[in-house]
């Protein structure tokens, strides 16, 4: 029996829908089930305005009549709207997150065996009412799930964040012993159920410049990081630090570790995207449910162009595939 995965088809009017019809060119049908959540119509349109070898849909009304080894499609938002790349469009946003609320609950009746979501505009989905930060936030929300993380993989670099969505100068007052131990464990968990990594070494960023060094440039690594690790090992949790950020990507320390636990979004995005190549792979870790997504925006800029790169898509994919193969191994 294929995989089953959901896809949330994106902002229609960004590269969301191009490079799902890319990376699905690419696919083994009798190993994956796409499941495209959205409207049969927008697929349609950027297939003849790309140029792209098509097949035919399967218009999938509900969970009994989807089509294995078929692209499927299910319908889920109006049809009266046009499709216009590039162009910003409250509709859009309103039906980027409805795709994804008509796939999470797919997810979570186990009609499908992981989620691949494509970009949304911020922006977009705030105009159109939901004021939430992003993707993550709001999967966490609709599953009922406290203890999650937002974690960037390529290959063998997964970097995780403490904090993700928040102004710079809210980080520290986020930032606690609590909170740092809670995604060591999220991390750990993780590493260990969904990437089959008996013994995770998990490495821990410091907060200011230099780790602090020794409390001159700020005292958080001693009174919150620290005491954050020391518990973690208590735990037999393999955790280090805290490590100076720059120093720790610059000397390519990250090679000896499986995960890395960063502070704030930059600290640990900046390196990791220059690391991945745009290959990289958003994952959700404590989700009852495996979610992945590219780790780059609805591009406006080039959308309806034929320029997206699907690499990152396809790698979302993939990895979807591996976690949910994993789980369901484990049982979990």
């Amino acid at each position: 029996m294929p995989i089953r995965i959901a896809i949330s088809m994106g902002d229609y009017n960004g590269i969301g829908p191009e490079i799902i019809l890319k990376t699905l060119q690419k696919i083994d049908f009798e190993e994956i089930t796409p499941i495209i959540f959205g409207h049969a119509s927008v697929l349609n349109h950027y297939a003849k305005l790309l140029g792209l070898d098509y097949w035919p849909l399967h218009l999938a009304s509900s969970p009994q009549r989807i089509k294995e080894r078929s692209l499927n499609v299910v319908n889920c938002i109006e049809n009266s709207f046009s499709v216009e790349p590039g162009v910003f469009s409250r509709h859009a946003g309103a039906s980027a997150m409805q795709a994804v609320e008509e796939g999470i609950e797919w997810c979570m009746e186990n009609h499908a065996h992981a989620f691949v979501t494509a970009p949304i505009s911020k922006e977009a989905i705030n105009k159109a009412g939901y004021q939430v930060p992003g993707h993550t936030e709001f999967l966490a929300d609709k599953t009922g799930t406290n203890n999650y993380m937002m974690l960037l993989v390529h290959n063998q670099l997964r970097v995780g964040l403490t904090t993700i969505h928040i102004p710079v100068s809210e980080i520290t007052n986020q930032i606690s012993t609590e909170r740092i131990l809670k995604h060591i464990r999220s991390m750990h968990s993780a590493l260990h159920d969904d990437f089959n990594i008996d013994a995770p070494r998990i490495a821990v960023l410091g907060l200011n410049p230099h780790a602090g060094d020794g409390g001159i440039i700020g005292s958080e690594e001693i009174d919150l990081i620290t005491p954050a690790i020391l518990k973690a090992e208590d735990e037999q949790i393999n955790a280090r630090g805290p490590f100076p950020a720059d120093g720790f990507f610059g000397n390519r320390t990250y090679k000896q570790f499986d995960g890395v636990l960063a502070m704030y979004h930059d600290q640990g995005l900046v390196p990791f995207k220059t690391l991945s190549f745009g290959g990289g792979v958003n994952v959700t870790t404590g989700l009852p449910i495996v979610r992945t997504s590219p780790d780059h925006g609805t591009a406006f800029d080039i959308a309806g162009q034929n320029k997206a790169n699907p690499s990152s898509f396809f790698e979302a994919l993939s990895l979807a595939v591996t976690l949910s193969k994993n789980r369901r191994q484990k049982n979990i």
